[in-house]
Protein backbone atom coordinates (compact mmCIF):
# COMPACT_ATOMS: atom_id res chain seq x y z
CA UNK A 1 0.00 0.00 0.00
CA UNK A 2 1.16 4.01 -0.02
CA UNK A 3 3.81 4.73 0.98
CA UNK A 4 5.40 1.74 -0.65
CA UNK A 5 8.57 1.07 2.09
CA UNK A 6 8.19 1.73 5.42
CA UNK A 7 7.16 4.42 7.13
CA UNK A 8 10.33 5.69 8.59
CA UNK A 9 12.15 5.19 4.89
CA UNK A 10 11.93 8.56 2.98
CA UNK A 11 12.83 7.46 -0.91
CA UNK A 12 11.67 10.57 -3.35
CA UNK A 13 12.29 10.41 -7.24
CA UNK A 14 11.67 7.23 -7.81
CA UNK A 15 12.48 5.76 -10.87
CA UNK A 16 11.24 2.27 -11.12
CA UNK A 17 13.21 -0.51 -13.26
CA UNK A 18 12.03 -4.28 -13.95
CA UNK A 19 14.94 -6.74 -14.09
CA UNK A 20 14.75 -10.06 -13.66
CA UNK A 21 10.91 -10.62 -12.47
CA UNK A 22 11.34 -7.79 -9.76
CA UNK A 23 11.05 -4.10 -9.98
CA UNK A 24 13.73 -2.03 -8.68
CA UNK A 25 13.40 1.56 -7.21
CA UNK A 26 15.99 3.87 -7.54
CA UNK A 27 15.77 7.46 -5.86
CA UNK A 28 17.33 9.95 -4.07
CA UNK A 29 17.59 9.75 -0.48
CA UNK A 30 15.47 12.32 2.29
CA UNK A 31 14.93 11.85 6.13
CA UNK A 32 12.81 13.38 8.16
CA UNK A 33 12.44 17.18 9.15
CA UNK A 34 15.50 17.52 6.75
CA UNK A 35 16.86 21.38 5.60
CA UNK A 36 17.86 20.22 2.05
CA UNK A 37 17.29 18.03 -0.40
CA UNK A 38 18.78 14.42 -0.91
CA UNK A 39 21.23 14.21 2.35
CA UNK A 40 21.49 10.33 2.63
CA UNK A 41 23.14 8.01 0.03
CA UNK A 42 21.79 5.82 -1.98
CA UNK A 43 19.77 2.98 -1.21
CA UNK A 44 17.63 0.32 -3.36
CA UNK A 45 14.85 -1.40 -2.79
CA UNK A 46 13.20 -3.90 -5.04
CA UNK A 47 9.94 -6.47 -5.05
CA UNK A 48 8.01 -9.25 -6.71
CA UNK A 49 6.31 -8.02 -9.44
CA UNK A 50 3.95 -10.80 -9.55
CA UNK A 51 3.92 -9.82 -4.85
CA UNK A 52 4.16 -6.31 -5.11
CA UNK A 53 2.97 -6.20 -1.05
CA UNK A 54 6.28 -6.14 0.05
CA UNK A 55 9.43 -4.24 -0.92
CA UNK A 56 12.84 -5.61 0.40
CA UNK A 57 15.57 -3.56 1.53
CA UNK A 58 18.34 -4.00 -0.74
CA UNK A 59 21.09 -2.11 0.74
CA UNK A 60 23.18 0.90 0.51
CA UNK A 61 24.00 0.46 -3.29
CA UNK A 62 26.43 3.83 -3.45
CA UNK A 63 27.58 6.12 -0.94
CA UNK A 64 28.33 9.74 -0.94
CA UNK A 65 31.95 8.97 -0.06
CA UNK A 66 32.36 7.48 -3.80
CA UNK A 67 31.63 10.74 -5.52
CA UNK A 68 34.90 12.62 -6.61
CA UNK A 69 33.60 15.25 -5.51
CA UNK A 70 33.42 14.62 -2.28
CA UNK A 71 36.10 15.90 -0.72
CA UNK A 72 36.11 18.34 2.24
CA UNK A 73 32.07 18.12 2.41
CA UNK A 74 30.39 15.25 1.24
CA UNK A 75 27.69 15.99 -1.95
CA UNK A 76 24.29 15.55 -2.24
CA UNK A 77 22.83 13.00 -4.63
CA UNK A 78 20.11 13.75 -6.56
CA UNK A 79 17.45 11.58 -8.76
CA UNK A 80 19.21 8.79 -10.37
CA UNK A 81 18.21 6.28 -12.99
CA UNK A 82 18.99 2.88 -13.67
CA UNK A 83 19.52 1.09 -17.06
CA UNK A 84 21.30 -2.58 -18.09
CA UNK A 85 23.97 -1.68 -20.69
CA UNK A 86 24.55 -4.23 -23.57
CA UNK A 87 27.50 -5.48 -21.54
CA UNK A 88 24.94 -7.04 -18.99
CA UNK A 89 25.86 -4.67 -16.35
CA UNK A 90 23.83 -2.06 -14.37
CA UNK A 91 24.51 1.57 -15.40
CA UNK A 92 23.23 4.36 -12.23
CA UNK A 93 22.86 7.73 -13.60
CA UNK A 94 22.93 10.12 -10.80
CA UNK A 95 23.91 14.25 -10.55
CA UNK A 96 25.99 15.44 -7.13
CA UNK A 97 24.55 18.82 -5.61
CA UNK A 98 24.41 20.35 -2.69
CA UNK A 99 27.78 21.21 -0.53
CA UNK A 100 30.91 21.33 -2.13
CA UNK A 101 29.50 21.45 -5.97
CA UNK A 102 28.21 24.39 -8.48
CA UNK A 103 25.02 24.80 -9.74
CA UNK A 104 24.64 22.24 -12.82
CA UNK A 105 27.79 20.56 -12.89
CA UNK A 106 28.24 17.26 -14.53
CA UNK A 107 26.52 14.45 -14.62
CA UNK A 108 28.21 11.50 -13.62
CA UNK A 109 27.23 7.34 -13.89
CA UNK A 110 28.53 4.64 -11.57
CA UNK A 111 28.31 0.75 -12.34
CA UNK A 112 27.54 -2.15 -11.05
CA UNK A 113 27.52 -6.46 -11.70
CA UNK A 114 24.05 -6.31 -10.01
CA UNK A 115 21.00 -3.92 -9.94
CA UNK A 116 21.08 -3.23 -6.41
CA UNK A 117 24.68 -2.28 -6.29
CA UNK A 118 27.26 -1.81 -4.71
CA UNK A 119 27.89 0.31 -7.70
CA UNK A 120 31.30 2.51 -8.19
CA UNK A 121 31.60 5.51 -9.49
CA UNK A 122 32.70 5.17 -13.58
CA UNK A 123 32.74 9.02 -15.28
CA UNK A 124 31.15 12.22 -15.70
CA UNK A 125 29.34 12.58 -19.05
CA UNK A 126 31.89 13.82 -21.59
CA UNK A 127 32.68 14.61 -24.94
CA UNK A 128 35.09 12.74 -26.62
CA UNK A 129 37.46 15.16 -25.81
CA UNK A 130 37.10 14.55 -22.27
CA UNK A 131 35.42 17.77 -21.67
CA UNK A 132 32.38 17.38 -19.33
CA UNK A 133 28.60 17.78 -20.58
CA UNK A 134 27.56 20.75 -19.68
CA UNK A 135 24.75 22.21 -22.56
CA UNK A 136 21.82 23.20 -21.24
CA UNK A 137 21.21 22.71 -17.55
CA UNK A 138 22.37 19.25 -16.30
CA UNK A 139 19.98 18.04 -13.75
CA UNK A 140 17.73 14.47 -13.33
CA UNK A 141 19.29 12.37 -15.91
CA UNK A 142 17.09 9.48 -17.11
CA UNK A 143 18.17 7.08 -19.47
CA UNK A 144 17.13 4.32 -21.83
CA UNK A 145 18.51 1.46 -23.56
CA UNK A 146 16.93 1.56 -26.76
CA UNK A 147 17.96 -1.71 -28.61
CA UNK A 148 21.62 -1.46 -27.68
CA UNK A 149 21.31 2.60 -28.41
CA UNK A 150 21.84 4.35 -24.61
CA UNK A 151 19.49 7.19 -24.84
CA UNK A 152 20.11 10.00 -22.26
CA UNK A 153 18.01 12.69 -21.22
CA UNK A 154 18.26 15.59 -18.52
CA UNK A 155 17.36 18.99 -17.98
CA UNK A 156 15.75 21.97 -15.84
CA UNK A 157 13.03 24.34 -16.61
CA UNK A 158 12.66 26.49 -14.35
CA UNK A 159 8.54 26.78 -14.47
CA UNK A 160 8.47 30.48 -15.58
CA UNK A 161 8.39 32.60 -19.04
CA UNK A 162 12.05 33.95 -19.90
CA UNK A 163 10.37 35.06 -23.31
CA UNK A 164 9.64 39.35 -22.10
CA UNK A 165 11.28 41.09 -24.41
CA UNK A 166 11.15 43.67 -21.98
CA UNK A 167 12.34 41.70 -18.68
CA UNK A 168 14.89 39.11 -20.54
CA UNK A 169 18.13 40.28 -20.03
CA UNK A 170 17.15 40.91 -16.85
CA UNK A 171 15.83 37.54 -15.96
CA UNK A 172 19.07 36.41 -18.07
CA UNK A 173 21.53 37.91 -15.57
CA UNK A 174 19.17 36.45 -12.63
CA UNK A 175 19.64 32.68 -14.56
CA UNK A 176 23.15 33.51 -14.82
CA UNK A 177 24.08 34.39 -11.11
CA UNK A 178 21.32 31.19 -10.41
CA UNK A 179 23.05 28.47 -13.05
CA UNK A 180 26.67 29.27 -13.04
CA UNK A 181 26.48 29.61 -16.98
CA UNK A 182 27.60 32.70 -18.51
CA UNK A 183 25.35 35.17 -20.42
CA UNK A 184 27.02 34.46 -23.97
CA UNK A 185 26.15 31.05 -23.62
CA UNK A 186 22.86 30.91 -22.31
CA UNK A 187 21.76 33.39 -24.90
CA UNK A 188 23.54 31.14 -27.90
CA UNK A 189 21.88 27.92 -26.15
CA UNK A 190 18.57 27.74 -28.56
CA UNK A 191 15.46 27.25 -27.86
CA UNK A 192 16.08 27.85 -24.88
CA UNK A 193 18.85 26.91 -21.86
CA UNK A 194 15.84 26.04 -20.25
CA UNK A 195 15.00 22.81 -22.15
CA UNK A 196 15.00 19.20 -21.97
CA UNK A 197 17.89 18.01 -23.13
CA UNK A 198 18.77 14.43 -25.29
CA UNK A 199 22.00 12.66 -26.34
CA UNK A 200 23.18 9.65 -27.47
CA UNK A 201 25.78 7.61 -25.73
CA UNK A 202 29.10 5.44 -27.00
CA UNK A 203 29.10 2.13 -25.77
CA UNK A 204 31.38 3.25 -22.87
CA UNK A 205 28.12 4.42 -21.43
CA UNK A 206 29.32 8.24 -20.67
CA UNK A 207 30.65 9.73 -24.16
CA UNK A 208 28.43 11.29 -25.84
CA UNK A 209 27.88 10.64 -29.23
CA UNK A 210 26.51 13.11 -31.82
CA UNK A 211 25.22 15.89 -30.30
CA UNK A 212 23.25 17.67 -27.33
CA UNK A 213 20.00 18.96 -28.10
CA UNK A 214 16.50 20.04 -26.60
CA UNK A 215 13.87 17.78 -27.04
CA UNK A 216 10.91 19.26 -24.72
CA UNK A 217 9.88 22.84 -24.56
CA UNK A 218 9.51 24.73 -21.08
CA UNK A 219 7.70 27.70 -20.45
CA UNK A 220 10.01 30.52 -22.24
CA UNK A 221 9.57 28.30 -25.54
CA UNK A 222 6.23 26.08 -25.47
CA UNK A 223 3.65 28.30 -27.67
CA UNK A 224 1.73 30.57 -25.15
CA UNK A 225 -2.27 29.14 -25.66
CA UNK A 226 -1.16 25.22 -25.96
CA UNK A 227 -1.62 22.89 -22.81
CA UNK A 228 2.06 22.47 -23.52
CA UNK A 229 2.51 26.16 -22.14
CA UNK A 230 0.22 25.44 -19.02
CA UNK A 231 2.07 22.37 -18.32
CA UNK A 232 5.49 22.62 -19.99
CA UNK A 233 8.54 21.33 -18.69
CA UNK A 234 10.39 21.59 -15.45
CA UNK A 235 12.42 19.01 -14.25
CA UNK A 236 12.68 15.17 -13.55
CA UNK A 237 12.25 13.87 -17.15
CA UNK A 238 11.66 10.01 -17.07
CA UNK A 239 11.79 8.34 -20.10
CA UNK A 240 10.11 4.87 -21.51
CA UNK A 241 9.63 3.30 -24.92
CA UNK A 242 5.96 1.54 -24.76
CA UNK A 243 4.82 -0.38 -28.11
CA UNK A 244 6.02 2.31 -30.84
CA UNK A 245 5.98 5.62 -28.12
CA UNK A 246 8.63 7.28 -26.44
CA UNK A 247 7.19 8.45 -23.39
CA UNK A 248 8.66 11.14 -21.68
CA UNK A 249 7.13 11.74 -17.95
CA UNK A 250 8.47 14.45 -16.09
CA UNK A 251 7.33 17.79 -13.58
CA UNK A 252 5.09 20.66 -15.06
CA UNK A 253 5.72 24.06 -13.88
CA UNK A 254 2.66 23.35 -11.12
CA UNK A 255 5.83 21.09 -9.31
CA UNK A 256 3.08 19.07 -7.83
CA UNK A 257 2.20 16.79 -10.77
CA UNK A 258 4.02 14.32 -12.98
CA UNK A 259 2.69 15.27 -16.85
CA UNK A 260 3.84 13.11 -19.83
CA UNK A 261 4.99 13.81 -23.74
CA UNK A 262 5.18 11.34 -26.42
CA UNK A 263 6.94 11.03 -29.80
CA UNK A 264 7.33 8.04 -32.04
CA UNK A 265 10.98 9.59 -31.95
CA UNK A 266 13.41 9.29 -29.46
CA UNK A 267 14.81 12.72 -30.37
CA UNK A 268 12.22 14.88 -31.25
CA UNK A 269 8.76 15.32 -32.45
CA UNK A 270 7.05 15.10 -28.29
CA UNK A 271 4.31 16.52 -28.09
CA UNK A 272 1.95 16.98 -24.89
CA UNK A 273 -0.08 14.19 -24.25
CA UNK A 274 -1.80 15.30 -20.32
CA UNK A 275 -1.34 14.72 -16.62
CA UNK A 276 -0.64 11.63 -14.99
CA UNK A 277 -1.21 12.72 -11.14
CA UNK A 278 -0.72 15.19 -8.78
CA UNK A 279 0.87 14.51 -5.35
CA UNK A 280 -2.02 16.98 -4.24
CA UNK A 281 -5.15 15.75 -6.58
CA UNK A 282 -5.16 18.82 -8.28
CA UNK A 283 -6.77 18.77 -11.59
CA UNK A 284 -7.79 15.19 -10.74
CA UNK A 285 -12.08 15.15 -11.68
CA UNK A 286 -11.74 18.95 -12.02
CA UNK A 287 -10.65 19.29 -8.27
CA UNK A 288 -8.75 23.08 -7.79
CA UNK A 289 -8.35 22.28 -3.78
CA UNK A 290 -5.02 20.07 -2.81
CA UNK A 291 -6.28 17.29 -0.60
CA UNK A 292 -2.82 16.61 0.39
CA UNK A 293 0.30 19.01 1.22
CA UNK A 294 1.39 19.57 -2.50
CA UNK A 295 4.92 19.59 -3.01
CA UNK A 296 7.22 18.42 -5.60
CA UNK A 297 6.90 15.44 -7.69
CA UNK A 298 9.26 13.33 -9.59
CA UNK A 299 8.87 9.40 -10.94
CA UNK A 300 8.61 6.87 -13.86
CA UNK A 301 6.48 4.04 -15.21
CA UNK A 302 7.10 0.45 -15.09
CA UNK A 303 5.00 -2.50 -16.50
CA UNK A 304 4.58 -4.92 -13.86
CA UNK A 305 3.43 -8.11 -14.80
CA UNK A 306 1.05 -7.26 -17.39
CA UNK A 307 0.07 -3.68 -15.81
CA UNK A 308 1.03 -0.49 -15.91
CA UNK A 309 1.95 1.30 -12.49
CA UNK A 310 3.26 5.13 -11.98
CA UNK A 311 5.74 5.95 -9.30
CA UNK A 312 6.10 9.16 -7.81
CA UNK A 313 6.27 10.96 -3.87
CA UNK A 314 4.18 12.93 -1.55
CA UNK A 315 5.85 15.95 0.62
CA UNK A 316 5.34 15.10 4.59
CA UNK A 317 6.67 16.98 7.88
CA UNK A 318 5.78 19.96 6.22
CA UNK A 319 8.45 20.30 4.05
CA UNK A 320 9.84 19.83 0.45
CA UNK A 321 12.97 17.76 2.09
CA UNK A 322 10.90 14.79 3.93
CA UNK A 323 9.16 12.81 0.54
CA UNK A 324 8.08 9.04 0.47
CA UNK A 325 7.84 6.84 -2.36
CA UNK A 326 4.10 6.00 -3.82
CA UNK A 327 2.59 4.49 -6.58
CA UNK A 328 -0.74 4.13 -8.67
CA UNK A 329 -2.14 2.15 -11.57
CA UNK A 330 -2.34 3.35 -14.92
CA UNK A 331 -4.42 2.89 -17.71
CA UNK A 332 -2.61 3.25 -21.18
CA UNK A 333 -5.41 3.37 -23.98
CA UNK A 334 -5.24 1.77 -27.26
CA UNK A 335 -4.05 5.45 -28.89
CA UNK A 336 -1.51 5.45 -26.71
CA UNK A 337 -3.02 7.96 -23.93
CA UNK A 338 -2.84 7.88 -20.56
CA UNK A 339 -5.70 9.73 -18.43
CA UNK A 340 -5.03 11.47 -15.06
CA UNK A 341 -5.10 9.00 -11.78
CA UNK A 342 -6.06 10.11 -8.30
CA UNK A 343 -3.78 9.13 -5.37
CA UNK A 344 -5.05 6.60 -2.81
CA UNK A 345 -3.91 4.68 -0.05
CA UNK A 346 -4.32 1.25 -1.34
CA UNK A 347 -1.76 2.23 -4.17
CA UNK A 348 -0.92 -1.34 -5.95
CA UNK A 349 -2.12 -3.99 -3.88
CA UNK A 350 -5.92 -3.64 -4.21
CA UNK A 351 -8.32 -2.72 -1.21
CA UNK A 352 -6.80 -3.05 2.15
CA UNK A 353 -8.51 -5.68 4.33
CA UNK A 354 -7.76 -4.72 8.34
CA UNK A 355 -9.13 -5.98 11.31
CA UNK A 356 -6.34 -4.18 13.57
CA UNK A 357 -4.02 -1.75 14.49
CA UNK A 358 -3.78 0.82 10.86
CA UNK A 359 -1.50 3.95 10.85
CA UNK A 360 -3.40 7.28 10.13
CA UNK A 361 -0.49 8.97 8.72
CA UNK A 362 -1.25 6.19 5.47
CA UNK A 363 -4.10 8.83 4.98
CA UNK A 364 -4.32 9.77 0.98
CA UNK A 365 -5.79 12.70 2.19
CA UNK A 366 -5.50 15.38 4.52
CA UNK A 367 -6.92 18.88 4.58
CA UNK A 368 -9.13 21.45 6.35
CA UNK A 369 -12.46 21.69 4.57
CA UNK A 370 -13.30 25.14 6.23
CA UNK A 371 -10.41 27.13 5.37
CA UNK A 372 -7.19 27.43 3.45
CA UNK A 373 -4.49 25.17 4.47
CA UNK A 374 -1.49 27.83 5.39
CA UNK A 375 2.21 26.05 5.94
CA UNK A 376 2.87 26.11 9.32
CA UNK A 377 -0.57 25.79 10.35
CA UNK A 378 -1.95 22.97 8.13
CA UNK A 379 -2.72 19.09 9.50
CA UNK A 380 0.54 17.10 8.11
CA UNK A 381 1.59 13.65 8.30
CA UNK A 382 5.02 14.04 10.44
CA UNK A 383 7.16 12.01 12.49
CA UNK A 384 7.20 12.25 15.94
CA UNK A 385 9.94 10.13 18.25
CA UNK A 386 10.23 7.65 15.80
CA UNK A 387 6.67 7.42 14.42
CA UNK A 388 5.27 8.72 11.88
CA UNK A 389 1.46 10.49 12.79
CA UNK A 390 -0.73 13.07 11.80
CA UNK A 391 -0.39 16.36 13.58
CA UNK A 392 -1.92 19.50 13.88
CA UNK A 393 -5.43 18.48 12.95
CA UNK A 394 -7.95 21.07 14.23
CA UNK A 395 -11.74 21.69 13.64
CA UNK A 396 -12.69 21.23 9.72
CA UNK A 397 -9.55 18.49 9.22
CA UNK A 398 -10.66 15.53 6.64
CA UNK A 399 -8.55 12.70 6.91
CA UNK A 400 -9.14 10.56 3.55
CA UNK A 401 -8.76 6.83 2.95
CA UNK A 402 -8.75 5.53 -0.50
CA UNK A 403 -9.78 2.17 -0.23
CA UNK A 404 -10.45 -0.29 2.17
CA UNK A 405 -12.56 -3.55 2.26
CA UNK A 406 -14.89 -3.12 5.47
CA UNK A 407 -16.93 -6.46 4.56
CA UNK A 408 -17.52 -7.45 8.50
CA UNK A 409 -16.30 -4.54 9.84
CA UNK A 410 -18.98 -2.43 12.20
CA UNK A 411 -16.48 0.20 14.21
CA UNK A 412 -13.34 1.48 14.18
CA UNK A 413 -11.48 3.07 16.92
CA UNK A 414 -9.12 6.26 16.55
CA UNK A 415 -6.23 6.18 18.61
CA UNK A 416 -3.98 9.57 19.69
CA UNK A 417 -1.89 11.26 22.20
CA UNK A 418 -3.85 12.61 25.00
CA UNK A 419 -1.49 15.10 26.17
CA UNK A 420 -3.01 18.78 26.43
CA UNK A 421 -5.53 18.13 23.28
CA UNK A 422 -8.38 18.71 22.52
CA UNK A 423 -12.06 16.95 22.64
CA UNK A 424 -15.27 16.36 19.99
CA UNK A 425 -16.89 14.69 17.45
CA UNK A 426 -15.19 12.87 14.58
CA UNK A 427 -17.89 11.90 11.41
CA UNK A 428 -17.30 9.44 9.69
CA UNK A 429 -17.99 9.33 5.24
CA UNK A 430 -17.61 6.61 3.06
CA UNK A 431 -17.07 9.15 0.34
CA UNK A 432 -15.37 12.57 0.40
CA UNK A 433 -18.51 15.20 1.48
CA UNK A 434 -20.56 12.22 1.61
CA UNK A 435 -23.74 10.94 4.15
CA UNK A 436 -22.37 10.64 7.51
CA UNK A 437 -22.46 6.91 8.53
CA UNK A 438 -20.88 7.53 11.73
CA UNK A 439 -19.77 10.09 14.81
CA UNK A 440 -17.75 9.27 17.81
CA UNK A 441 -16.71 11.51 20.30
CA UNK A 442 -13.03 12.15 21.14
CA UNK A 443 -11.42 12.48 24.09
CA UNK A 444 -8.46 11.35 26.12
CA UNK A 445 -6.74 10.35 22.97
CA UNK A 446 -9.48 8.01 21.77
CA UNK A 447 -12.26 8.21 19.46
CA UNK A 448 -14.62 5.11 19.21
CA UNK A 449 -17.03 4.77 15.86
CA UNK A 450 -19.79 2.57 15.41
CA UNK A 451 -21.02 2.25 11.68
CA UNK A 452 -24.43 3.10 10.92
CA UNK A 453 -24.65 1.47 7.45
CA UNK A 454 -22.89 -1.92 6.13
CA UNK A 455 -19.90 -1.07 3.77
CA UNK A 456 -17.82 -3.36 1.76
CA UNK A 457 -15.22 -2.20 -0.89
CA UNK A 458 -14.73 1.84 -0.04
CA UNK A 459 -12.90 4.92 1.26
CA UNK A 460 -13.02 6.49 4.94
CA UNK A 461 -13.37 10.05 5.48
CA UNK A 462 -12.61 11.65 9.32
CA UNK A 463 -13.52 15.38 9.94
CA UNK A 464 -13.17 16.71 13.30
CA UNK A 465 -15.28 18.98 14.44
CA UNK A 466 -14.25 19.55 18.20
CA UNK A 467 -11.13 22.06 19.57
CA UNK A 468 -8.08 22.06 20.37
CA UNK A 469 -5.14 20.34 18.27
CA UNK A 470 -5.00 16.93 17.78
CA UNK A 471 -2.15 14.20 17.17
CA UNK A 472 -3.23 11.17 15.52
CA UNK A 473 -2.02 7.26 15.52
CA UNK A 474 -3.36 4.83 14.34
CA UNK A 475 -6.83 3.56 13.42
CA UNK A 476 -8.33 0.06 15.03
CA UNK A 477 -10.71 -2.08 13.32
CA UNK A 478 -13.30 -3.60 14.89
CA UNK A 479 -15.02 -7.12 13.37
CA UNK A 480 -19.06 -6.96 13.82
CA UNK A 481 -20.06 -10.59 16.26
Amino acid sequence: MNPLLPLDEYIPDGEPRVFDGRVYLYGSHDKAGSDRFCVRDYVVYSADVKDLSTFRYEGVSYRKEQDPRSKSKLVDYYAPDCIKGNDGRYYLYYFSAGPNTASFGPLSVAVSSSPSGPFEYLHDICYKDGTPVLAYLTNDPTAINDEGNIRLYYGWGLGRDFSSKIFGPLYRFVLSKLCHRDLKTIKETKPSILSCAYCELEDDMYTVKGEVKAVLDSKTTAKKGTPLYEHPFYEAPSIRKIGKWYYLVYSSNENNELAYAKSRYPDHGFEFGGVIISNADLGYKGNKRPKFPAGTIHGGIAELNGRYAIFYHRCTNDTDFSRQAMAEWINIDKDGDIAQVGITTSGLTGPIKENGQFPVARCCYLYNKRKKDKKGKRAIVSEQNGELVVTRVKKGTVIGFKYFDLTGVDALVIHGSNEGEGEGDFLLAYEEGGAIVGRGHYSDGKAEIKFEKEAQVTGLFLTYEGTGSLTLKTIEFALGE
